[in-house]
């Protein structure tokens, strides 16, 4: 990890709470109209799109002050070693959260919420050292497994008012983001290969007997 990674990381993470903070602005001064517009409802085909602009909204000004820290944490130190695999690692988690709201949440129940997306950074983090044979990032896990275990309390069924469908698709979608985009093993170093000496010409005869090819050239 570079100084220049993480500082990349923090402007990232911190342009994205900027917009989701933007965005609650003017859901709360709209009377939370967005949520009912671009929130997930399952089992609703024309509303499958809304897996990509559920995590942008929230409900109450409580709801996002309570995933603001999580996600920024979790997000810079699941940004900082690559800002693509960042990347393709929150589309990942994005749709594995949706789908799994979309189709196994009750049909009547609107979500929103970037809360899918933390427990997807929580798991990428996790395993991620693990997956790519890295000390630094299993160290990383660690610690964040050790600051922020208890969510996990979240997803487990029966938590009132929670998503925890939700969760633990983004859970899911961030382990499954770790192994796909791992870093390749480098495979051992092939041993030299030598080409064998020709094999001495046979008794009386000379190399030097041999003419070499003659081929004209003009007109």
């Amino acid at each position: 990890m570079t100084l220049r990674k993480f500082r990349d990381a923090l402007i990232v993470m911190g342009a994205f709470l900027a917009v989701i903070w933007v965005l609650q602005v003017a859901n709360w001064a709209d009377g939370y109209r967005l949520d009912g517009e671009f929130g997930i409802l399952p089992e609703h085909v024309s509303r499958l799109p809304e897996i990509f602009t559920a995590p942008l909204l929230h409900f109450s000004w409580q709801h996002i002050e309570g995933n603001s820290v999580p996600l920024f944490v979790l997000g810079v130190l699941a940004a900082y070693r690559s800002l693509r695999r960042f990347l393709l690692a929150s589309l990942i988690i994005a749709v594995t959260s949706g789908l799994a709201v979309w189709l196994f949440q009750s049909s009547n129940e609107l979500t929103v919420g970037a809360s899918g997306l933390i427990f997807g950074y929580f798991g990428y983090v996790l395993v991620r050292g693990f997956f790519d044979r890295n000390l630094v990032d299993i160290g990383v896990g660690l610690v964040a497994g050790v600051l922020y275990w208890t969510i996990l309390a979240v997803a487990i069924p029966g938590t009132p008012g929670v998503s925890w469908i939700g969760h633990l698709g983004g859970l899911v979608g961030g382990i499954l983001a770790a192994w796909l985009l791992r870093t390749p093993a480098v495979g051992a170093p092939h041993a030299p290969r030598h080409r064998p000496p020709p094999p001495p010409p046979p008794p009386g005869h000379s190399g030097d007997d041999q003419q070499p090819e003659r081929k004209e050239q003009g007109f």
